[in-house]
């Protein structure tokens, strides 16, 4: 089965035949081809041309996080999962305003409800749904996002009730954040980012064409949309889960006068314990199996592609335990 590996320190990677080796200080790991699914390079990384004609050959991204955690781009192999129509599909529902909403909305509206569903897990009374009765009359991608922002707002200042003493968010503060809380969420959001653009890799989609979003010439926008329903899930419980365990503690942060960042140590944990959640399954309630938290997010892609190609409308996935 294939993995994600997390390079943490500085290195180079070297190609011997079909295998990738990561060489630094402390010697020489192999990374057999036909076992990596993704690399995240948290470190300074150096590779040959060969290494990349490897990886391109097999499909395999690298995501790189620069020295706060935050991600700064990715080797994005040629897609090779290519369709034409679907393209045209995804153009014209972004150029189309009200189809454009339709999908928007959708985001919305599946991040509002995992948002609800962790509140309700902590037994915390859900104000999100306040907020969400706008969301039927926005008229613009502005007021949808609008929207979207008073939600997560709201979502935030329940996470001092869920958190013990000494993690408290004190009001969400980005790049750099500001506390132990928000260097986790910055943390944890970039890396949803990457993995979600990895399975968008392995679809048809066009990771620039998005809806909720504004496409960007320097991101993949799409991964944003996708993400949004997937933080709560993914990103905030893991968060709770680490904290409230004691698993991270004051010693895993390096922090000053203005900013607040996971150490090594730190963001080795976190790694560890988001990577075995990509892994954890649940019985899918449609499909009748089991399935990964990381192929939820691929069959969250799938389900747009029907609803882009009129074959079925799209609902954002919720958690219904």
């Amino acid at each position: 089965m294939k993995r994600n590996y997390y390079i943490m320190s500085d290195g180079i990677l070297k190609r011997k035949e079909n295998t990738v080796y990561f060489v630094n200080k402390e010697g020489k790991k192999p990374l057999p081809i036909n076992k990596i699914y993704s690399i995240y390079a948290y470190g300074s990384l150096t590779f040959s041309s060969q290494v990349v004609h490897l990886l391109a050959k097999e499909g395999i991204p690298i995501h790189f996080f620069n020295y706060y955690g935050f991600y700064d781009g990715s080797f994005y192999p040629r897609e090779t999962l290519l369709s034409g129509d679907l393209l045209i599909k995804q153009a014209e529902h972004y150029l189309d305003h009200e189809k454009r909403m339709v999908i928007a909305k959708k985001f919305v509206e599946g991040a509002a409800q995992n948002m609800g569903k962790v509140l309700s897990y902590y037994r915390i009374e859900n104000t999100i749904g306040d907020t969400m009765g706008d969301l039927a009359g926005c008229g613009a991608i502005t007021e949808v996002m609008n929207v979207e922002g008073r939600m997560r707002a709201a979502y935030y200042t329940h996470m001092d009730e869920i958190l013990p003493d000494g993690f408290k968010m004190e009001g969400r503060s980005r790049r750099p954040p500001e506390n132990m809380v928000n260097a986790l969420i910055s943390f944890g959001n970039s890396l949803l980012y990457s993995t979600v653009l990895s399975e968008i890799y392995n679809t048809q989609l066009n990771p620039t064409i998005s809806y909720l979003h504004e496409p960007s010439e320097r991101r993949y926008s799409l991964a944003l949309d996708l993400s949004e329903i997937f933080k709560p899930i993914l990103v905030d419980r893991l968060i709770f889960y680490l904290v409230n365990k004691r698993m991270l503690s004051e010693d895993d942060f390096e922090q000053d006068i203005n900013y607040c960042l996971l150490n090594d140590k730190g963001r080795k944990i976190f790694l560890k314990e988001y990577d075995e959640r990509l892994k954890k399954t649940i019985k899918h309630r449609e499909l009748n199996r089991k399935v990964s938290y990381r192929r939820l997010i691929r069959l969250e892609a799938y389900k747009l592609i029907k609803h882009l190609l009129d074959s079925k409308e799209y609902k954002p996935f919720v958690m219904w335990w």
